[in-house]
């Protein structure tokens, strides 16, 4: 008995050292939650870059995409219209690669199928890519070859083409090039969040300390509040815990989870827009007059007319 209570008192004197305990507490989960929403944030950041530069070559692609006074042949349109959605499949590349679905562009085959014999059997492409990737694409994932950094090939031999028809002059086509390479720069740092976690020691470490505060709050209070020690201290540590929770929520941003960014949503707006682009520049294209102008019904002069 007496042993308890001598346990008991040398207990009450660690109370002057909680303060320091705390603020040590504190500092080490506001690195944590600052580093956590810190990569949740570069990643939408990076992920906004990544969509900008895909409408930046979407709109230049069709609006600068020919020669004034000079149609487009039906190949020169189809060409056009495959780089563009190009840049739409860019986006859901990106994605699928950011969750680690390798070779969702390509839907599974059944081998029971009757329509389809041995030898000749080919993949399938995902609904999501339907009508956007090459004919005759062949993944390179199984060697180590992103599909993102695969399609922007198709987007700089495009640009190429194009300075050489004469659409894009030089500094314009430098420009083009510009833009190609910050979308894989983006595309570089949403890879770097989704390969490089928060250090295991660290969060080892917190959670160890996290348990020693819980287990010495108890005897810090205990002398003032009596039982009302109990649901305070679990209210606290509750709480604390709670704050770690959402560190490891935020720290990895793309997957399915209700607090991840929602690239399901963000990548088919991008769609949609690109899209309705491409649908307007078909049929201004279709009209055949040289003033027809995206986004304007019938052909209107460019400047008013003076007497």
């Amino acid at each position: 008995m007496n042993l308890a209570a001598c346990g008991f008192q040398k207990a009450l004197t660690w109370r002057p050292k909680i303060p320091s305990l705390s603020i040590v507490v504190g500092l080490m989960l506001v690195f944590r939650n600052q580093t956590s929403y810190n990569r949740f944030w570069k990643g939408r950041n990076s992920f906004t870059v990544l969509l900008t530069s895909i409408r930046n070559l979407t709109r230049s692609f069709l609006c600068a995409g020919h020669k004034e006074g000079i149609p487009l042949t039906p190949a020169e349109k189809a060409d056009i219209e495959r780089a563009v959605r190009v840049l739409i499949a860019i986006p859901y590349a990106v994605k699928n690669l950011l969750r680690s679905e390798w070779g969702a562009a390509w839907a599974p085959t059944n081998p029971r199928d009757p329509g389809q014999s041995l030898g000749t059997m080919t993949p399938s492409l995902h609904p999501d890519y339907q009508n956007l990737l090459p004919i005759g694409l062949k993944g390179h994932e199984d060697e180590g070859l992103g599909l993102p950094l695969e399609l922007t090939t198709f987007v700089e031999s495009f640009i190429k083409r194009g300075y050489d028809r004469g659409w894009f002059h030089a500094p314009q086509a430098s420009q083009l090039g510009v833009q190609v390479n910050t979308m894989v720069d983006a595309y570089g740092q949403l890879e770097t969040i989704r390969i490089t976690p928060v250090p295991i020691a660290y969060i080892i470490h917190l959670k160890q300390v996290l348990a020693l505060f819980g287990c010495i709050l108890p005897f810090a209070m205990l002398n003032e509040m009596g039982w009302w020690s109990v649901p305070i201290v679990a209210l606290v540590v509750f709480t604390l815990y709670g704050i770690e929770g959402i560190g490891s929520q935020l720290e990895d941003p793309f997957g399915y989870d209700r607090n991840d960014i929602n690239l399901d949503a963000i990548v088919e707006d991008a769609r949609t827009e690109i899209l309705v682009m491409l649908d307007e520049w078909k049929r201004t294209n279709r009209t055949g007059h040289e003033r027809a102008e995206m986004f304007i019904q019938g052909a209107v002069p460019l400047l008013p007319v003076l007497d």
